[in-house]
């Protein structure tokens, strides 16, 4: 399992209190953008939308050999879910307020996976509180 894009800001800014892996619809040269590590998560966030789960926000940078010029780096990229993964979201984010956070982008088995957690979002008090236990 490589890793290919992390987001620590998420874990200084939340309260990460399940995660979900899931695969992403990809172009062809933005995985191969993603493979040399021109991925970025942080600022981005999942939303939900018309009961399905898109990835908003993330920058994957156009790769360089590409023919397709037309690569928008911040697109909006659907994520693979199963249905009752789906549904258990809406009700996780409508209800309690919660958002969705992509944690990790990776590789598993040859295929790009994201980590996405429910997250909530932590107080300033709390954040001091984590950096004082380091």
């Amino acid at each position: 399992m490589t890793d290919f894009a992390r987001n620590k800001k998420a874990l200084h800014d939340f309260t990460i209190e399940e995660t979900y892996e899931a695969g992403i619809a990809l172009t062809g040269p933005e995985v191969k953008s993603i493979r040399e590590g021109r991925a970025n998560l942080k600022e981005s966030y999942a939303r939900v939308r018309d009961g399905e789960v898109f990835l908003i926000g993330a920058h994957i940078s156009p790769y360089e050999n590409a023919t397709q010029r037309d690569q928008r780096p911040t697109r909006d990229r659907k994520l693979l879910l199963h249905r009752k993964e789906i549904d258990r979201l809406i009700g996780k984010t409508l209800t309690e307020g919660n958002t969705l956070v992509p944690l990790k982008l990776y590789s598993k088995n040859g295929v790009l996976k994201l980590q996405i957690g429910v997250a909530s979002r932590k107080r300033e008090y709390d954040k001091r509180r984590d950096i004082a236990r380091k």
